[in-house]
C-alpha cells in the first residue's frame, strides 16, 4: 500500500511539473506572466546634491553628485544648496500612493520645493502619487546655509548628511547625500616691513647724482579666508 501511495505521488509531482514548467523553473518572479505567483514589487530612491560651478558664460550650473566630502567645494554661510531626489518604480507593476519624506539637516534653511515643512520635526512630505512600471520622477529642493553667527562656533570646517525617503504600504527606500560648509574666518593682516632693498637703491642714485624723483611702492595688506 505505501508503495502504492508514493508511486502515486510521485506521479502527481511530475504531472504538475509537466504543466507548470514556468512555475517550477523560475518561482514566483515570474507572477506576472500567470503562474499564479504574487508580483513583487520594489522601489528606489537617490538623494544628490548640486556641486556648484560656473560655465563659460558667467551662468551658475550645479552637477548633482551623491555626496561632497570635505576635499569638494564646500558651501559658506547664507549660501544656496540644491538638492536633487529620484524616486523610480524598479518593479514591473504599479505602485501607488506613494510618499516622500525628505529630512532636513542641521544649519540648513529649505527655501523652495515640493510638500509642506513641519518646523518642529524639520522634515518635508509630500505627495509623489503613483508609479508605471520603471517610471522615474525628479524633484528638487532649495535650501540655505544659516547666517555665520547660528554656525558651530566650535568648527571651522564641518560636513551634513541630508536623508530621503520613498514609501508606500508595500515598499520603502531611503538614501543620503553628504555636503560641507566652511565658515568664514578673517586671518591676520601682516604689514610689510622695510627691507635693504630699499637703501640700496637711493644709494645707487646718490652715486650717479640723479636728481630725478623715484616712485616708492608699498605693498598692499593681505587678508586670508578659511
Amino acid at each position: 500500500m505505501k508503495r502504492v501511495l508514493t508511486f502515486s505521488l510521485i506521479l502527481l509531482a511530475a504531472f504538475n511539473l509537466f504543466l507548470n514548467p514556468v512555475n517550477a523553473q523560475y518561482g514566483c518572479d515570474y507572477g506576472q506572466y500567470g503562474n499564479g505567483c504574487t508580483p513583487s514589487q520594489s522601489i528606489t530612491i537617490n538623494k544628490l546634491v548640486g556641486r556648484v560651478y560656473t560655465t563659460k558664460g558667467g551662468i551658475t550650473e550645479y552637477e548633482y553628485v551623491g555626496n561632497l566630502s570635505s576635499s569638494d567645494p564646500r558651501f559658506a554661510p547664507e549660501q544656496i544648496v540644491m538638492f536633487q531626489i529620484k524616486v523610480k518604480n524598479t518593479s514591473n507593476i504599479k505602485l501607488t500612493n506613494v510618499t516622500v519624506k525628505d529630512y532636513i539637516p542641521s544649519y540648513l534653511e529649505p527655501i523652495e520645493g515640493p510638500g509642506t515643512y513641519d518646523v518642529s520635526t524639520r522634515i518635508i512630505t509630500f505627495s509623489a502619487g503613483d508609479f508605471d512600471p520603471n517610471q522615474e520622477k525628479v524633484y528638487y529642493i532649495k535650501m540655505k546655509v544659516l547666517a555665520q553667527d547660528k554656525l558651530p562656533a566650535d568648527k571651522g570646517l564641518f560636513c551634513e548628511i541630508n536623508k530621503a525617503q520613498a514609501y508606500n504600504d508595500n515598499v520603502s527606500d531611503e538614501d543620503t547625500a553628504q555636503f560641507c560648509i566652511e565658515k568664514q574666518v578673517v586671518g591676520v593682516v601682516r604689514t610689510p616691513s622695510a627691507g635693504p632693498d630699499m637703501g640700496l637703491g637711493l644709494g645707487i642714485l646718490e652715486m650717479l647724482g640723479l636728481g630725478a624723483g623715484f616712485l616708492i611702492r608699498k605693498k598692499s595688506n593681505l587678508t586670508k579666508k578659511y
